[in-house]
């Protein structure tokens, strides 16, 4: 594969373009990748693709090895791991507040304590979510005004 960078002036607008004889899984990796450097991913829901806003993304929780990302009115599947996405989204205010679960600090309504030295953060929608107490440190740090 051939690999070539022009460099523009700034009155151009960025893009990048992709020439390939057929859209592989690599090729697709690229791409979920370079997406996800923009602030976006790549969720699936009822078979269909859909690029979702950061912002957007309330927690994405891992269940039996799938990943998904919770949003307001919509629960979307990903392909990426959930390692991955906490190393990617950590600059973005998410954190990881329990083995399977990364939270959006910025759709947090409120924090309040929980029994056995847990937290419950209460999400813009009312949601609810368990903050294990290996996490709680990390946590404070960040509403504190720490980097995540």
């Amino acid at each position: 594969m051939d690999i070539k960078i022009l460099k523009i002036t700034k009155n151009q607008p960025e893009r990048m373009e992709i020439r390939c004889h057929e859209v592989t899984e690599e090729i697709r990796e690229i791409v979920t990748f370079v997406k996800s450097r923009q602030g976006q991913l790549t969720g699936v829901l009822e078979g269909k693709k859909y690029e979702i806003s950061v912002l957007d993304i309330y927690y994405i929780e891992a269940v039996d090895n799938r990943v998904f990302l919770y949003c307001s009115r919509q629960v979307y599947e990903t392909k990426q791991k959930l390692y991955e996405l906490e190393e990617f989204l950590k600059e973005k205010y998410f954190l990881r507040v329990s083995k399977s679960l990364l939270l959006n600090l910025m759709k947090v309504k409120a924090v309040k304590p929980a029994l056995n030295g847990r937290f419950i953060a209460i999400l813009q929608g009312g949601e609810e979510i368990m903050i294990s107490r290996k996490y709680v440190p990390e946590l404070k740090k960040a509403l504190k005004g720490g980097a995540c």
